[in-house]
């Protein structure tokens, strides 16, 4: 074995890359914000459970929050409201809401991982665009459980304010409960129209 040289200088040890997850909920719903979640996961703070939200008990979920924002490097979530959804379109919104989710972030992220097939422009550094990557990558698990519980509990809050459509039950998502809450009683300021099922159901009651 050749002799060493305990004087010699050690390489310093890599910065490890900083990972930003991005997760959204609420693209689909007829009414209230879509949520955007960014999170870079803390390299020696392991947070035992991490999952894709929908695969979560809601119970699962609300315990995670808390860990998830204690335990991450660092974490942001953007709602954006109903009249930008309207005025640039729901997909627009959602990657919108990625960028300002990405910018708001201390220390910043290195790469950005996003779930599904897009990335959204103008972002601080390379990104990767996953589809399923709610199954594959930690930080955007944690990304989906953010923005899944802050959403829902932001729909209960709504639901206190206009309780003819349940959005508590069903977060306004299109169930037939809350469709037929809206041709009941016409759309309320936080419901999306330029969605078809709201615009149909303003125009309807407007003959009446």
């Amino acid at each position: 074995m050749p002799p060493t040289d305990a004087s010699a200088p050690t390489r310093p040890r890599a910065k490890p890359r900083l990972i930003a997850g991005i997760d959204e909920a609420g693209r689909g719903p007829l009414a209230g914000p879509v949520a955007v979640a960014a999170v870079i996961l803390h390299p020696r703070r392991r947070i035992d459970g991490l999952d894709d939200s929908k695969k979560l008990t809601e119970a699962r979920r609300e315990a995670l929050f808390p860990l998830i924002q204690q335990r991450a490097l660092a974490w942001r979530i953007e709602f954006v409201e109903v009249e930008e959804i309207d005025r640039i379109n729901i997909f627009q919104a959602t990657m919108t809401g990625m960028r300002r989710a990405v910018l708001a972030l201390a220390p910043g992220a290195d790469l950005v991982r996003v779930d599904g097939n897009h990335l959204p422009p103008g972002l601080p550094c390379p990104g990767e665009a996953l589809i399923g990557g709610d199954a594959l990558e930690p930080s955007i698990m944690a990304a989906s459980i953010l923005a899944k519980v802050a959403r829902d509990r932001l729909m209960r809050e709504l639901h206190a304010q206009y309780p003819h459509y349940g959005f508590d039950q069903h977060k306004g998502y299109s169930t037939a409960a809350h469709l037929a809450a809206l041709n009941a009683h016409g759309p309320c300021p936080q419901h999306r129209r330029s969605f078809a099922p709201v615009r149909i159901a303003e125009g309807q009651l407007a003959l009446f």
